[in-house]
């Protein structure tokens, strides 16, 4: 399981280090690729496999298709250097407009990689009860 936050930042060559207890849970090779709300998702490779099989049971629709389109086509599978750094490629740089400063957020099952400034637009708690109650609505009592 995937949690908590870390700030870092990627270099001229795209590089950007993975913190070691991501790096302990994702192994020696793992999968990045688009994310919602303008992210990078990083998934395990076992995650990605289970992703793609159920994917690949869905009816050959328009939706089907799009994701595809989305989140496979765009998907990399990379790894960790000697110094803990992966190489995200630029067109998934651009999705995500990374250019310097990054959040890694941990998201359960997977690690979200935001741009540091649209990540604290978008992690703002302005009530943390509504959520509560909203959690609380789906049954899940916090």
């Amino acid at each position: 399981m995937f949690m908590g936050e870390y700030n870092h930042t990627i270099d001229a060559k795209g590089r950007l280090i993975v913190p070691a207890k991501f790096r302990e849970e994702l192994g020696e090779a793992f999968v990045i690729t688009n994310g919602n709300d303008g992210c990078l998702n990083i998934y395990t490779e076992e995650a990605w496999e289970t992703f793609l099989g159920k994917l690949q049971l869905l009816p050959n629709n328009r939706d089907k298709r799009e994701i595809v389109r989305k989140f496979v086509a765009q998907a990399n599978m990379v790894e960790v250097d000697k110094q803990g750094r992966m190489l995200i490629p630029p067109a998934l740089r651009e999705h995500a407009d990374l250019v310097k400063d990054v959040v890694l957020a941990g998201a359960i099952d997977k690690i979200e990689v935001w741009d540091k400034d649209r990540w604290a637009a978008e992690s703002v708690i302005d009530d943390i009860d509504d959520i509560a109650e909203r959690l609380a609505d789906l049954g899940l009592n916090i």
